[in-house]
């Protein structure tokens, strides 16, 4: 759940600029219905199996259109759910309930079907001592939502962005011209509490990385094998992240190396929604 501050900073502004997109002066459909406020309410209703995640997010798409809106919730962010379920009720004014559906929706939707992915592919390391982590493979603007579902899902954050943390990339070591250079160059320019974690594709990159003090070195799109011969490279002087197809079809090719993260963009990029609808609108008075 998002803090307060968080919230009305960081949260508030991103869901008011959903509504906006979609009410760019008004609801058609709602006000030829609905000329008037009545009080109505719907129910929240789960159509398959997953983890329920957004809920905060997806009340609070409500409330930010008409504070008076209640939302009673069953269940809570992170909790398994079924197909056929009742997840929540709402009441408020209809026209209300009607404008800010499909946003609050959308948002429900993508979230949990992060979290039920994550879920999916924490559950295949279980047991192992290795840490899934997202990446920034996000949706522009929706960030703070897809990375705070992984986490519910069972995951962990890798960086938030660009100024969390070094993560020396292959264009970065070109531009540097290799792997040494970018290393000490990064040394001398980041605040020494910042860990440096370097990207690399063969064993040779692995060897200079080793040599010029990488904190982290990320496994880039290797076979099992060279993994292997890797980790016997590195031999626990940097701690190691493997990278690159990490989606839970092929996490197998983990199977026997003493890794300590895999990151996988695919949670974010390639997760199905989770079908959630809102039915049995009606009016209460």
């Amino acid at each position: 759940m998002f803090d307060q501050v968080t919230l009305k900073l960081n949260v508030d502004p991103l869901i008011l600029g959903a509504l906006k997109e979609d009410i760019t002066s008004e609801d058609v459909s709602t006000n030829s219905v609905m000329p008037e406020p009545k009080l109505g309410e719907v129910d929240l209703i789960c159509k398959e199996d997953g983890i329920i995640c957004g809920l905060q997010v997806f009340s609070r798409t409500f409330q930010l259109l008409d504070d008076s809106t209640n939302v009673e919730l069953y269940v809570k962010d992170g909790d398994k759910v079924k197909k056929g379920q009742a997840l929540a009720k709402v009441t408020g004014d209809i026209r209300v309930l009607l404008c800010g559906e499909r946003t609050a929706l959308n948002y429900l939707q993508r979230m949990s079907g992060i979290a039920s992915y994550t879920h999916s592919v924490a559950t295949l390391l279980e047991g192992t001592g290795i840490k899934l982590l997202d990446t920034r493979k996000t949706t522009p603007n929706n960030r703070i939502f897809e990375k705070y579902a992984v986490r519910v899902g069972g995951g962990n954050n890798h960086r938030y962005n660009l100024t969390d943390g070094v993560l020396l990339k292959d264009n970065h070591i070109g531009a540097a011209g290799g792997v040494k250079e970018a290393i000490s160059m990064a040394k001398e320019y980041a605040p020494f509490v910042r860990k440096i974690e370097v990207e690399v594709e063969t064993l040779d990159m692995v060897r200079e990385a080793v040599e010029a003090g990488a904190d982290i070195i990320m496994l880039d799109n290797m076979d099992h094998d060279t993994m292997k011969e890797a980790l016997e490279i590195i031999d626990g002087r940097a701690q190691v992240e493997v990278s690159g197809n990490m989606t839970a079809e092929n996490l197998e090719k983990l199977s026997g190396l003493a890794v300590d993260f895999v990151s996988s963009g695919a949670l974010t990029h390639s997760a199905p929604i989770m079908d959630i609808s809102l039915k049995n609108l009606h009016p209460i008075q």
